[in-house]
């Protein structure tokens, strides 16, 4: 259930982000497109180089080749969590047809992580409780080696038919002690016991082996979004540069102060920081989910089962139908 719910969080951020490059391939390959036409107007009216007009209408289109690409990604993200969620495809499609950012954690990163927490994974618990099983093992081996005695009782009653069970029955009972010896020699039993201890070694290494991979997870998943978190304001700061950059070039190449180089460049720069700035959003939600994951958080542990899957209305006693009369007459 922790799994699924990471993947649901993990493909439905997916498909935001798919949308995000795509109305941004859209909204950037319009804008190269109106570039490429002001660029094409300079070159018929003499202002400009042939140069100049291949660039641009390059630009646009190795963006709009883009467009098919974001397409693709949204669409499997968006199958890949109706699946996830047990729906049908274009039901999920419709509700993602709404553009929404991509999500962002509500919760500021834990600064320390308790050694509890840990305990809330699946995986630790499973080893835990099965040092503590092959503890109790040793116990049971150990008892074996030594005589037991035990109260032992059986009660019963007869009669010569079962409507005299009620009336005409005899009672029996008996109770007495009862005395359990071993049979099988000392040092066999003395085996066995080692052999329990040694596997609950192997439990106890099991377990440590668990805690060390809980650790190395949260450690890294840590790292991984307090590094994710830089680098996205940094981008952020940069798409910013950038944007101011590609307005200054493009005020100043309509104005005939500059050529188009220095337009080209600020446009596939300022494109380029965009679509990072996005992957990075992205990885930041995907870090924050791991971390969740790597906790063992995100799940109160309760499913909901009081409504079955499926309702079958005809699993009581029923005749069994007739059988054909050429059916029977063949039997």
């Amino acid at each position: 259930m922790l799994v699924l719910i990471g993947d649901v969080a993990a493909n439905y951020s997916q498909a935001r982000a798919s949308q995000a490059r795509l109305s941004l391939a859209r909204t950037s390959a319009r804008s190269h497109r109106e570039t490429a036409s002001l660029t094409r107007t300079r070159f018929e009216g003499g202002a400009g180089s042939r140069a100049e007009v291949a660039n641009a209408e390059a630009l646009a289109a190795i963006t709009e080749a883009d467009i098919p690409l974001f397409e693709i990604e949204r669409t499997d993200a968006a199958h890949r969590l109706a699946t996830l969620l047990g729906i049908q495809p274009g039901h999920i499609e419709n509700q993602l047809s709404h553009a929404a950012p991509i999500p962002r954690s509500k919760l500021p990163m834990p600064v320390g992580i308790p050694a509890e927490t840990l305990l809330a994974r699946p995986d630790v618990r499973l080893a835990e409780r099965r040092l503590a099983q092959q503890t109790a093992r040793i116990g049971v081996a150990e008892a074996a080696r030594y005589p037991s005695i035990s109260l032992t009782g059986n009660l019963a009653t007869q009669a010569l038919s079962l409507s005299d069970l009620a009336e005409k029955s005899t009672i029996a009972w008996a109770v007495g002690p009862a005395v359990s010896i071993p049979i099988f020699p000392s040092g066999q039993l003395r085996a066995a016991v080692e052999i329990e201890r040694a596997r609950r070694d192997q439990s106890f290494a099991a377990y440590q082996q668990a805690i060390f991979v809980a650790i190395e997870d949260v450690e890294t998943s840590i790292v991984a979004l307090t590094q994710q978190r830089n680098r996205s304001a940094t981008l952020a700061s940069a798409v910013s540069s950038y944007q101011t950059a590609r307005n200054a070039a493009q005020v100043e190449y309509e104005a005939g102060a500059s050529d188009y180089l220095a337009l080209l460049d600020s446009q596939r720069e300022l494109y380029r920081a965009q679509a990072a700035l996005i992957d990075s959003q992205l990885g930041l939600v995907h870090g924050y989910i791991s971390l969740n994951k790597a906790l063992g958080g995100g799940w109160n542990g309760v499913v909901e089962t009081s409504i079955p899957l499926v309702i079958d209305g005809e699993t009581g006693p029923r005749v069994r139908p007739r059988a054909e009369p050429a059916l029977a007459a063949r039997r």
